[in-house]
């Protein structure tokens, strides 16, 4: 990883939409803070696209979308649960909301997810499903480091639980999550792309950059051309098989400002 100012200038300047995580990279101790939220004020302002992607349930993200004035963010899509699910905003209608899977899907995934998160909570003692499981619909969380603080060793014994039941796995900065589909958050990257734009990310990579910080954002810094940790990023890179090309000099929120400031510095110039 590079510092950020090794981002050429040339590549800067064409940027025109920002995937970034929410946890401990947009957010800082699960709230936004100031400098990190007047940075999606002045994108938005200089007509750069935003889409938080998160492994955050869609319930958590619906008062950043549709909430009272005053709590929502100025971003254009939130995607929530690894890409399986988001809220779109489409000039002056109210959000709505997407899914990858129908129905009837959901619903029977939700009955077999039931049964698997009482087998975790049984059989890997001390462990208990995020306290944000109420707003999931597609996928389940494990609080590993949020409220609890768990052992590498407990963190395998749940991610193996999960994995023996069929599901797909991911581990973000805070919370292990499984879900029944082939979803990640570069997969949902595309979907939300093709449904809000009708355009196909892989063929403009040059003009989005992505910032994240922890294992869930790998297939982002896989796939992206210009990707971005910030700082606190430095915690997860023995574990990670792809690292993003550049890392900022600020953590978690004043790195995502920092990122901005990048981007629009040279808007202009």
């Amino acid at each position: 990883m590079k510092p950020l100012d090794h981002w050429p200038t040339d590549f800067r300047k064409r940027i025109t939409g920002i995937f970034t995580d929410i946890d401990d990279t947009l957010a800082t101790d699960g709230t936004i803070t100031a400098d990190a939220l007047q940075a999606l004020v002045d994108l938005r302002a200089a007509g750069i696209q935003v889409i938080p992607i998160t492994g955050r349930p869609i319930g958590w993200c619906q008062p950043f979308m549709v909430g009272p004035a005053g709590t929502v963010w100025p971003v254009d899509a939130m995607v929530a649960e690894n890409g399986a699910v988001a809220y779109v905003r489409e000039g002056a209608q109210p959000p709505r909301k997407l899914y990858q899977q129908d129905a009837t899907t959901r619903e029977a995934n939700q009955a077999r997810m039931r049964e698997i998160a009482d087998r975790v909570t049984r059989t890997v003692a001390g462990v208990e499903l995020s306290r944000d499981s109420v707003g999931r619909e597609t996928d389940l969380a494990f609080d590993y480091a949020e409220f609890a603080q768990h052992s590498p060793d407990t963190v395998q014994r749940v991610l193996a639980v999960l994995q023996r039941a069929g599901m797909q796995t991911t581990v973000s900065s805070i919370h292990l999550h499984g879900c029944f589909g082939n979803f990640n958050k570069w997969q949902g990257a595309c979907w939300i792309v093709r449904e809000l734009l009708d355009r196909d990310l892989a063929q403009e990579l040059d003009r989005w950059v992505f910032v994240g910080d922890s294992g869930n954002d790998q297939a982002m810094f896989e796939h992206f051309t210009h990707s971005v940790g910030v700082a606190n990023i430095a915690r997860f890179v023995p574990q990670l098989t792809h690292l993003p090309r550049y890392v900022t000099q600020g953590e978690r929120g004043a790195g995502f400002a920092e990122v901005a400031r990048a981007i629009l510095s040279k808007k202009d110039r």
